[in-house]
C-alpha cells in the first residue's frame, strides 16, 4: 500500500465519508495567464486528468481546462435518474449518416472527471489480439505498440482505481488488486444461464473498492452508478487523481471551453490554448499542449484550429482528423422471471463474460462481443419497453413488473471505417465556434455482430429461466477520430501519442484508439495516458527538449 500511496495518494486525500476535499481546490496552484506553464490539458476526464496527477507529481507546471464544473457530489449529484441529466455533455451536434448514433448520456460527460463521473464502473482490459487485428483477422488497423508495453500501466491503473474482480481468464489472464463483490440476483441469473449454456462467466472487474480504501467508504449498492456515485466508492478521475493532482501543485480551471489551438508559425510549435470563462476568451501560454476532449470535441477543437501553416484544421495534412470514429454496437436484451430480481440492487455491470470476444472462424464475421449485466433504472427500463411498442396501459403493466425482469447488455467491436468521421457543422455555438457533425454508418459485419449478440444473450437468459424475452438494440462508447499510427498518412498522433504535425501537442484520450475491442475504453484510456506520461517525464530527465519527438 505504501508504493501506491507513493504513487497516488487521492484516496487518502478525500474526507472520510461522501464529499470532496474542498481545501485541495480553494488552496491550489494558480498560474497567470502570462506565465508559461510546461503543459496545458483540455479536458479532465480519463486521460487528462491521469495525464494531470502524472506531470504534477514530476513537478511540471501543470494547467487543466474542463468545459463543465468541479462537481461536488454531495451537492450536484442525486439519486434519480431525470436529475442527473446535467451531468452529460449537452452542448448541440449535429448526427448524420445512415445510422447516426444518438449523443448524451451514453457516451459524453461534462465536467471535472468527464464521462467516468457517469459510467457504469466496468474496467476490462483490451486483449492482445486487439492490437493486430490487421495482421490476425484482416480488419481494423494494428497499432503502432503492443498490449505488453501497455500491461504495466493496466497494472498502475487498476491499483489506484481500484478495480474488484475474480481472476480473468481472456486475453491476458490476471487477476485484480480487490476480491469480486457479491453480486445481486441479475448476477445470479446470468451464472445460472451461462452456466446451462456452457459459457463462462466471471464477476467483475469494476472498479469500485471492495471494502474501504483509504478514505472511501465501501459501495452501498444502490444501483446509481450511472448518475454519479454520491459515496465516492464508485472511481472517477475526480475522486482517484485529481485530488492528487492537486496537492501536488496542479491547476484546475472549470469551466472553461477550449475553442482554439494557437500555434506559432516561425518555429511551427502550438503556443498555448484559448478558451471561454465566464463570456470572456482567454489564453494560457504553455511550452506543450494536450487535448483530451475525447472523441467528438478533440476532433472539433483541431479542426477549429486553423492557421496558414494548417487551413484544413490543425494536424490535417492528410485527411485524417476525425476519420474512423466508433462506436460499440450495445443491444440489450431483458427476461422475465417468476420470482423477483431486482435487477437495480447492484452495479449495473456484475457479472461477465468474453467468450465471444475474438474472431471464431466458423463465424461469417470478424472480431466479436463480450456480454455484461446490465440493470437499467426505470426511465431506461421504460425506454426499452416503448421500444417494442408497448404503450399505454401494456406499457403501464411492463412498469409495474419491473422487479421482476433481468437484463444483459453486450458491446460489439464495431470496425473502424474511414467514412465515419467529425467535420466541422454550419452551425455554431454560443461561442460562435462551428459545432461538430458526426456521421455514422454501420458495415455488414457490424450488423451481423449485433444479431449474434442478440442471439447469445437470449439464449442465456432462456436457459436461466425467462418466460419472455425483449431486446434493444443501443450503442455506446466514443473512440476514435485522431489515431495513433505508425505514419502520418495514417493517423494523427505517433505511438506515444503526440502529433505528426505539431511536435509539442499530444492526444491523450479516446480518440486516439485505432480499434475498441469489445471493451469499456476507460482503463485503456488511463493506461495510454499514464504511458505517455512516463514517456515525456522520463525524457525531460534525460534533458531531451519537451518539444522534441521521444522514440
Amino acid at each position: 500500500m505504501s508504493t501506491l500511496r507513493e504513487r497516488n495518494e487521492s484516496a487518502w486525500l478525500l474526507p472520510k465519508g461522501p464529499g470532496s476535499n474542498l481545501r485541495l481546490r480553494e488552496d491550489m496552484q494558480r498560474y497567470g495567464e502570462t506565465d508559461e506553464v510546461d503543459m496545458v490539458i483540455v479536458g479532465c476526464g480519463a486521460g487528462g486528468a491521469t495525464l494531470l496527477q502524472r506531470l504534477a507529481r514530476a513537478g511540471w507546471r501543470a494547467v487543466a481546462l474542463d468545459a463543465g464544473p468541479f462537481w461536488e457530489p454531495e451537492r450536484d449529484w442525486v439519486s434519480d435518474e431525470a436529475g442527473s441529466h446535467h451531468l452529460y455533455w449537452t452542448e448541440p451536434r449535429v448526427i448524420s449518416g445512415t445510422d447516426p448514433v444518438p449523443l448524451g448520456s451514453n457516451n459524453s460527460g461534462r465536467g471535472v472527471g468527464g464521462s467516468m463521473v457517469h459510467f457504469a464502473g466496468y474496467t476490462p482490459r483490451f486483449h492482445p489480439s486487439d492490437f493486430r487485428t490487421f495482421t490476425a483477422d484482416g480488419v481494423g488497423a494494428d497499432w503502432p505498440l503492443d498490449y505488453a508495453e501497455l500491461r504495466p500501466y493496466y497494472e498502475d491503473i487498476e491499483a489506484e482505481l481500484p478495480v474488484a474482480g475474480e481472476r480473468w481468464p481472456w486475453g491476458d489472464p490476471h487477476g485484480y488488486p480487490h476480491r469480486p463483490h457479491p453480486v445481486s440476483g441479475n448476477g445470479e441469473l446470468f451464472l445460472r444461464g451461462a452456466n446451462a449454456c456452457g459459457v463462462t462467466a466471471k464477476v467483475g472487474p469494476v472498479a469500485i473498492a471492495n471494502g474501504r480504501f483509504g478514505n472511501r467508504p465501501h459501495c452501498i449498492y444502490r444501483g446509481f452508478c450511472l448518475q454519479g456515485c454520491k459515496v465516492n466508492a464508485k472511481a472517477s478521475p475526480l475522486i482517484t487523481h485529481v485530488p492528487d493532482a492537486l496537492a501536488h501543485g496542479a491547476e484546475i480551471r472549470p469551466d472553461s471551453m477550449a475553442i482554439r489551438i494557437c500555434f506559432d508559425e516561425q518555429t511551427g510549435l502550438a503556443t498555448g490554448v484559448e478558451y471561454v470563462q465566464g463570456g470572456v476568451t482567454r489564453f494560457q501560454r504553455a511550452r506543450m499542449v494536450a487535448v483530451a476532449g475525447y472523441s467528438i470535441e478533440t476532433p472539433r477543437l483541431l479542426l477549429n484550429s486553423t492557421s496558414p501553416r494548417f487551413p484544413d484544421g490543425m494536424c490535417n495534412d492528410f485527411d485524417q482528423v476525425g476519420r474512423y470514429l466508433m462506436v460499440q454496437g450495445a443491444p440489450q436484451t431483458a427476461g422475465r422471471f417468476q420470482a423477483e430480481v431486482r435487477m437495480w440492487k447492484a452495479p449495473p455491470p456484475e457479472v461477465s463474460t468474453e467468450d465471444f470476444y475474438e474472431t471464431d472462424p466458423a463465424k461469417p464475421y470478424k472480431r466479436g462481443f463480450s456480454i455484461q449485466c446490465v440493470s437499467p433504472l426505470p426511465i431506461t427500463w421504460a425506454e426499452h419497453v416503448a421500444a417494442q411498442g408497448h404503450w399505454g396501459p401494456t406499457l403501464r403493466r411492463y412498469m409495474s413488473d419491473y422487479p421482476h425482469w433481468a437484463c444483459l447488455g453486450a458491446l460489439c467491436e464495431f470496425l473502424p471505417l474511414e467514412e465515419n468521421r467529425v467535420t466541422l457543422a454550419e452551425e455554431t455555438d454560443r461561442n460562435g465556434i462551428p459545432v461538430a457533425r458526426f456521421s455514422y454508418s454501420q458495415c455488414d459485419n457490424d450488423r451481423q455482430l449485433m444479431s449474434a449478440a442478440q442471439k447469445v444473450m437470449e439464449e442465456i437468459l432462456t436457459a436461466a429461466g425467462a418466460e419472455e424475452v425483449i431486446t434493444i438494440n443501443r450503442y455506446a462508447h466514443l473512440v476514435g477520430g485522431a489515431r495513433m499510427s505508425a505514419t502520418q498518412e495514417d493517423g494523427v498522433v505517433d505511438r506515444n501519442c503526440r502529433s505528426f504535425a505539431v511536435p509539442n501537442l499530444l492526444v491523450t484520450d479516446g480518440s486516439v484508439l485505432p480499434t475498441q475491442g469489445s471493451a469499456n475504453p476507460a482503463l485503456t484510456i488511463m493506461a495510454l495516458a499514464a504511458r505517455t506520461a512516463s514517456v515525456l517525464v522520463q525524457g525531460a530527465r534525460r534533458g531531451a527538449p519537451m518539444s522534441a519527438k521521444e522514440d
